[in-house]
């Protein structure tokens, strides 16, 4: 029996509750927005248009500012001879479950097999050192945008876990530690400005522990990001090698002093993942909500159509678009045989930031309906005024999303002074901030007793005081406890 209206106008919409079955909820906004599509490549997603515009905001944001900080692109191949991914065990050793290998081209068995890029410091550095010679051609920084493959995990979640996925890599070389290590904390500022003012979004920003950091790093600063469902998910992040790289790859330069040094590195990277995460936070049961520095499309105008009104209203909608259209991203659903109603639902899902209604009755009395996603609110305003309170409303909801975003992370976190409290609060969803020792044994027992939580961050502003939440010796350190993507 063919389904009737209302049924298949239902099957348009979200028919998962957020709070209910979050993982189906999450994969319903993502297809039916026709934001991603599944590919035939297990654990690979389609980016639709949509979702590509968000990704090219993101780039484009982040891009204008390193290139301000003096940071140029430059463009390394995809494929890694295994005689170079090789050269610094330990970090082949964090990489090798998760690297694809070619060994033939066309029916031709390869001399030597081919990493496809899981990250490209082996193959920048063996370039790096040829270049690299004096002083004089230090600082060297370059950045560039790619894709990279990682191919071993189980539970692939569309952004948050995929085999393969859109990024940028920075790797930079510098002549002393100082100067190194001040651009790690100037890239974290970078990342907190871009989540927190771009993607509207709130996270923890903290070292990771001696097992967490990234393989071949001294140490690795990163944000984490709070999910709807009690999980912390890693985002943007900066790692400072030392010298590590450049022991291995022979990257050294003559100092002023003539005396013969090696380089002190960084790496860093902000990925696609954090379109997940701006999704699984700010989204609801009706569909996307886009933060309006992100959103493809900010405003569709809606012109509820009649055959007597048609043409003025339409054409009214029309100047009202080429008035926005200044500043804004803005459409216009002219289109016949859908309901209002049907495209209002839409939009939604599609989560456009302002719709705007405009009918005969509008018309009349010169005036516009604007929707805020968000929030549902309603407001009239006279035609004069559209552009002024379109403007207000969208800074309004980019700072209320920011602010939502905030409440979450406090309200989601918990202090534990025990470990039966921690393990009560992992339980409960909660992500938990503690004292500990410093000794991995205790966070491998954490880990192992809680069923996966990790000991995901030691927080810049920690204050240690107490004892270990688990063993009960003097804390070293204060950390964030969670289950993780």
């Amino acid at each position: 029996m063919p389904a009737k209206k209302d049924e298949k106008e239902n099957l348009l919409g979200i028919t998962a509750k957020k709070d209910a079955d979050f993982s189906e909820w999450y994969q319903q906004v993502l297809l039916k927005s026709e934001f991603v599509d599944y590919s035939s490549v297990s654990g690979c997603i389609v980016l639709r248009p949509a979702a590509y515009a968000v990704w090219e905001k993101i780039q484009s944001y982040v891009d204008i500012r390193l290139k301000k900080m003096g940071i140029k692109n430059a463009y390394f191949p995809l494929f890694i001879p295994e005689s170079l991914l090789k050269k610094e065990a330990t970090h082949l050793t964090g990489f090798s479950p998760e690297v694809a290998w070619v060994d033939y081209g066309g029916n031709t068995k390869l001399g030597e097999r081919l990493a496809v890029r899981p990250t490209s410091e082996t193959i920048m550095y063996d370039s790096y050192s040829k270049w690299i010679r004096s002083w004089r051609d230090l600082p060297l920084r370059l950045n560039q945008w790619n894709n990279v493959v990682r191919w071993e995990f189980k539970n692939p979640v569309p952004f948050i876990r995929t085999r393969e996925f859109l990024w940028n890599e920075g790797h930079t070389a510098f002549a002393t530690k100082p100067e190194a290590e001040k651009e790690i904390k100037d890239i974290m500022n970078l990342w907190v400005d871009t989540c927190e003012n771009v993607l509207a979004l709130a996270g923890i920003h903290g070292k990771k522990t001696e097992k967490e950091k990234f393989a071949g790093a001294e140490y690795t600063h990163a944000l984490e990001f709070v999910t709807p469902n009690g999980r912390l998910v890693q985002g943007p992040d900066a790692h400072h090698d030392g010298q590590i790289f450049a022991k291995a790859f022979n990257l050294k330069f003559v100092d002023k002093d003539e005396k013969e040094k090696y380089v002190y590195q960084n790496t860093w990277a902000i990925t696609t993942r954090m379109i997940g995460v701006m999704i699984m936070a700010h989204s609801d049961d009706k569909g996307l909500v886009l933060p309006p520095k992100v959103a493809p499309v900010q405003i569709a105008i809606v012109p509820i159509l009649f055959d007597a009104t048609k043409d003025k209203v339409v054409a009214e909608c029309s100047k009202l678009k080429k008035e926005l259209e200044k500043e804004f991203s803005v459409i216009i659903d002219d289109r016949e045989g859908y309901t209002p109603g049907r495209k209002f639902n839409e939009w939604e899902l599609k989560g456009v930031p302002i719709r705007i209604e405009f009918g005969p009755k509008d018309l009349e009395k010169s005036q516009a309906v604007l929707v805020r996603r968000d929030s549902g609110e309603k407001k009239t305003v006279k035609l004069s005024d559209v552009k002024k309170e379109v403007e207000k409303e969208l800074e309004a909801m980019q700072i209320s999303l920011l602010e939502k975003s905030r409440k979450m992370l406090k309200d989601s976190t918990v202090n534990a002074k025990t470990f039966d409290e921690l393990k009560k609060a992992i339980d409960s969803k909660k992500i938990v901030r503690a004292m500990w020792c410093s000794d991995s044994t205790c966070e491998d027992e954490i880990k192992d007793k809680t069923g996966g939580a990790k000991l995901v961050a030691i927080p810049v502003d920690e204050k240690p005081s107490g004892k270990c939440v688990y063993c009960g010796k003097k804390a070293e350190h204060e950390v964030y406890v969670s289950k993780s993507y």
